[in-house]
């Protein structure tokens, strides 16, 4: 559909020496690998590109902690066997992107680092309000706006062209957006699955204020209405109303959702 988002990647440019090919890395929801590749191909048409997964690879997060004086912004100094350890090109609050070889110890790549599981870095991005992912980001369904890809180096308005560029850009000056995806939080921690993908959401008064995406336990991220941000908000739970709150992100631009 043109304007919205098919797929979420994030894009690694290898640099190597000059007699070797240039290489790019896409990260992507491993649900659409498949699905991506047919795409790209698409678009390969006669030239000598190559498009292949790399299961060799693992892909790590590197979140700063939140202890006083541990929220460096500058890159771990130890990267020896890193084959690439690069800033998040989101948002400064996610720390680093690694790729390392499977099976690298981590523990010497980055000394003193803990290795969290899969939902400490889930709880970290919906804290901070960053999409990821088909159930963010659900392909053919998403806006790039409204998904806040402007505010993470998503989107050029510069450069073109692409599917949808006329919309997004005219959207984007016209400044008219009036919904956007937001942290939500919960009184307590839910049941996992307790909430289907894009429940919908209201205000106390029964106004549709969005839907919910995605979270765990008393975490999650939903797109809403700007206009009911600041109100009371709640979500049928199996039959119960349970009371949700949202907040506009801190890493967001000051002048945003004024």
């Amino acid at each position: 559909v043109q304007g919205r988002c098919l797929y979420d990647v994030i894009l690694y440019r290898l640099h190597g020496s000059a007699e070797e090919e240039p290489h790019v890395l896409l990260e992507c929801d491993s649900n659409v690998l498949e699905s991506l590749q047919k795409h790209l191909k698409l678009y390969k048409i006669r030239r000598k590109v190559d498009i292949v997964p790399c299961p060799d690879l693992s892909l790590w997060a590197v979140i700063p902690g939140e202890q006083a004086g541990d929220t460096s912004s500058s890159l771990p100094k130890c990267a020896g066997q890193a084959v690439l350890l690069t800033p998040d090109p989101r948002a400064e609050v996610m720390g680093w992107r690694l790729i390392t070889k499977k099976g690298a110890s981590l523990s010497e790549i980055i000394p003193g680092s803990e290795v969290g599981d899969v939902q400490d870095y889930h709880r970290h991005r919906y804290k901070q309000g960053i999409p990821e992912g088909v159930k963010d980001l659900p392909p053919g369904v998403a806006l790039p706006l409204e998904s806040n890809l402007a505010y993470m180096n998503g989107i050029s308005f510069t450069k073109g062209c692409y599917i949808g560029q006329e919309l997004t850009a005219r959207t984007h000056h016209m400044g008219v957006i009036r919904k956007r995806l937001l942290p939500v939080s919960f009184s307590a921690p839910l049941p996992k699955d307790a909430i289907p993908e894009g429940a919908e959401i209201f205000t106390e008064s029964g106004k549709a204020a969005g839907k919910f995406r995605a979270g765990g336990g008393d975490l999650g991220i939903a797109l809403l209405r700007l206009a009911h941000i600041n109100e009371p908000l709640c979500i049928n739970v199996g039959g119960d109303k349970v009371k949700l709150s949202a907040k506009t992100p801190e890493w967001w631009p000051k002048t945003a959702a004024k």
